[in-house]
């Protein structure tokens, strides 16, 4: 028995760890792989993985604050200055299509399956959200016109906590219906005091703890230990005050602390990003295992029907209220409505309240997880196999990427993004040092506020349209990491990283891997330090137009050693050609442009670059 709980529990971090894995490989929701991991080892398949016998009674205690951490993270992440920014349509999607969605699932549940109304709504309020977790994967392979990508991706980031939130009070009435309370004076009566713990005890740990980070009260190392600690523990104090209320608590005191002013919560985002990766893979993989499908099978064709109306119904009716009157054609509107994948807030949360419910006596309160998870299987497979067929059908696909996404935000990367602007080229700065970033928007240059190769990125970072990186920060370790975290997203041919060094003595040691990682931007000679000494001495980026008359060599032999070529851009404003030092500036013809850093003739700085290069 002592061998088994061993293995098992060590499997579950391991096969949870694979999931994520092979999520960021195949460019797939990792939720997709957590739950196939647990119907194969739990239940539905072989009957190996036993949650109930692993952890006993504490299996509720333990996905209750799993779910707690994973609603406050996603609550962290909403700014309400976000929702005042967001178009029109998006704003309806998360508002006014939340409730249309929530309602029409809910009658559609009622009437096919006979389940109880509370249940129904209850079922309802769950799947109403999609996520950055599974819409994000979904949008960098689909490479959809950029104005549908981003509506997407608005509204799985916004209406995340907002859906949460929804499912949370709507399961808080059933729970106050439950408590013998006389009439509906009495449910009202009970319910509210639940909101109202939940509101303001969120309110005043989120106070807190913003105070605490503002004031400096508590040392950064214990940043994220506190609040982990926090957050289980006002979790616990709120479900004592008023049961079942701990949820809603955490939920307002993330988005408390996620709209204080002048309070630093990037660590905390990064540690809960490593703590909700870790839960989500222990969390689905358990919950799967632990799924009965019999309930499906006694159900039928009927939960298909369910499926094919949220997913031909209910999305089109969502989206038909949220764009009228506005601007998108019907191509569009067609393609917004064959896009929602359902993800982790939708089964961690069913999971939850199911398990709580069937205390409370709902005898099909199982059927809410069962249903869930094949609403989430369903939406995320039959979506993520036709969504690049029809997006190309309908002609929405982006037919070029010409975003460039740069790893560093240094005045030698700012120069070039500034210079590629110009030309039509659409660039990303991204920096976790905030004077870059500033002086970024300063410039009008797009920017990422963050680590590249953080989880936190992973959500947020809008890729749409991006079809390159240029590594040109300082610390030539994020440079090489960067390169091998985006291979897979933009191909070893459009990855291009700067040289950090003066070459060394064991060149092998120094350079990136010849097995495909990036390629050399510019060239080996033409280091990072050569190009932000030439600039901060006034050496500015200059774009010039070849002509049969002036053609490359001319070019070359006018500037002489005073010019480093840096790109090529095609007639047609598209096809941009990244130098890497080995001869591939011949290619420009006629009507070609080439950018190059030009050095006055007057400085008395010398060229470090080897003439044999030709540069």
């Amino acid at each position: 028995m002592d061998n088994y709980l061993l293995i098992a529990i060590a499997a579950i971090g391991v096969l949870g760890s694979l999931a994520h894995w092979l999520s960021w490989w195949l460019k797939l929701p990792s939720i997709l792989f957590l739950l196939l991991i647990g119907i194969v080892l739990g239940a539905p398949v072989t009957g190996w993985l036993k949650p109930d016998l692993i952890f006993g009674d504490l299996l509720f205690t333990i996905v209750s604050l799993s779910v707690a951490v994973i609603l406050f993270e996603g609550a962290l992440t909403l700014n309400f200055s976000q929702i005042r920014g967001l178009e029109t349509v998006v704003r309806r999607m998360v508002t006014i299509g939340m409730i249309v969605t929530w309602l029409v699932i809910a009658v559609a549940t009622h009437l096919l399956l006979d389940l109880d109304w509370l249940l129904s709504l209850l079922f309802g309020s769950l799947v109403v959200v999609t996520g950055p977790t599974v819409i994000v994967p979904m949008l960098r392979i689909l490479n959809l016109d950029k104005r549908i990508a981003n509506v997407l991706r608005w509204e799985g980031i916004v209406i995340d906590p907002l859906g949460a939130l929804l499912a949370v009070l709507v399961f808080n009435f059933i729970i106050s219906s439950q408590k013998g309370a006389e009439g509906l004076l009495g449910v009202l009566f009970d319910f509210g005091w639940i909101i109202m713990v939940g509101v303001i005890l969120g309110g005043l740990a989120g106070e807190l703890m913003a105070q605490i980070l503002r004031r400096h009260w508590v040392p950064d190392y214990l940043h994220n230990v506190f609040t982990l600690t926090l957050v289980f523990g006002v979790f616990a104090v709120s479900d004592v005050l008023a049961h079942e209320s701990g949820l809603l608590t955490v939920t307002v005191m993330g988005m408390w602390l996620a709209n204080s002013k002048n309070v630093a919560i990037e660590d905390i985002l990064n540690f809960k990003e490593s703590l909700t990766l870790l839960l989500i893979a222990g969390l689905f993989i358990i919950l799967a295992a632990r799924m009965d499908i019999e309930p499906l099978i006694e159900i039928g064709w009927l939960s298909l029907v369910l499926f094919l109306i949220i997913q031909f119904v209910v999305r089109p009716l969502k989206i038909a209220v949220c764009t009228w009157g506005s601007d998108l054609n019907w191509k569009e509107r067609v393609m917004l409505s064959w896009i929602a994948p359902r993800g982790i807030v939708a089964a961690a949360v069913s999971a939850l309240f199911a398990l709580r419910l069937e205390q409370e006596g709902y005898a099909e309160a199982p059927l809410l997880v069962s249903l869930t998870f094949m609403v989430i299987i369903g939406t995320v497979v039959f979506q993520s196999a036709t969504a690049g067929w029809l997006s190309k059908r309908l002609g929405v696909a982006s037919p070029e990427s010409k975003g460039i996404l740069i790893v560093g935000g240094n005045p030698v990367a700012l120069a070039i993004a500034e210079a590629l602007n110009k030309q039509g080229f659409d660039c990303m700065i991204t920096d976790s040092h905030w004077r870059y970033i500033k002086e970024a928007r300063m410039r009008d240059i797009k920017s990422y506020w963050g680590n590249v190769v953080s989880e936190h990125a992973d959500q947020q970072l809008d890729l749409i349209g991006v079809g390159r990186m240029l590594a040109i920060s300082m610390n030539r370790e994020l440079n090489l990491l960067a390169a091998t975290r985006y291979k897979s997203e933009f191909g070893a041919a459009n990855i291009y990283v700067i040289t950090n060094e003066e070459k060394q003595k064991d060149e092998r040691k120094h350079t990136t891997s010849k097995g495909g990682k990036a390629q050399t931007l510019f060239s080996r000679q033409v280091t990072f330090a050569n190009l932000a000494s030439y600039i901060s001495r006034g050496a500015q980026i200059k774009t010039t137009l070849l002509t049969d008359e002036f053609d490359i060599e001319a070019y070359l032999a006018k500037h002489g050693d005073n010019a480093i070529p840096l790109f090529g851009i095609a007639p047609d404003g598209i096809e941009l050609k990244v130098f890497t030092g080995e001869r591939d500036y011949e290619k420009l013809k006629s009507d070609w442009k080439v950018m190059s850093l030009i050095i006055e003739e007057d400085t008395d700085d010398k060229r470090i670059v080897d003439k044999s290069q030709n540069f």
